[in-house]
């Protein structure tokens, strides 16, 4: 388990993603919610959404010019089947919808604004990953 302790990296990629936070709030007195700006920026004829889509592009270009750099941080174990990804897409969407954000809404900005929603959103996600984690490796392991 440690071989996988990265601290530097770890310290580096939390400040970028806290300066992206920070700068979404400043420029435009919105929250860096990823799910949100996939909500705005997809509706059909809606104004005003072009940072949103400026930003979700900036998150894909910059996966586009790591993978050939760092292909080690894009390999996977084992491809799912098109079946279990589009379950999990659907499972994510009604979970943002259900918890009025994403991850990253409620745990990186809400904390900071010291949100109580955004609290008690991200202690129940994180209760239920871990849950979640724990019971597939145990349905997995045979022991379930």
């Amino acid at each position: 388990m440690m071989e996988n302790f990265t601290p530097v990296s770890a310290l580096l990629g939390g400040l970028l993603i806290g300066a992206a936070a920070t700068l979404v709030f400043a420029t435009q007195g919105r929250v860096a919610g990823v799910s949100g700006m996939c909500g705005a920026a997809l509706a059909p004829r809606q104004d005003g959404v072009g940072w949103q889509r400026a930003f979700l592009v900036g998150l894909l270009a910059v996966g586009a010019i790591l993978a050939p750099l760092y292909p080690a941080l894009f390999s996977m174990q084992a491809l799912p089947s098109l079946g279990l990804v589009g379950v999990a897409v659907l499972l994510v969407g009604f979970g943002t919808r259900l918890g009025s954000g994403c991850t990253s809404g409620h745990g990186v900005c809400g904390i900071a604004r010291m949100s109580p929603r955004s609290i008690v959103a991200t202690v129940t996600f994180m209760a239920a990953g871990a849950a979640t984690v724990y019971g597939a490796g145990q349905l997995l392991s045979g022991a379930g």
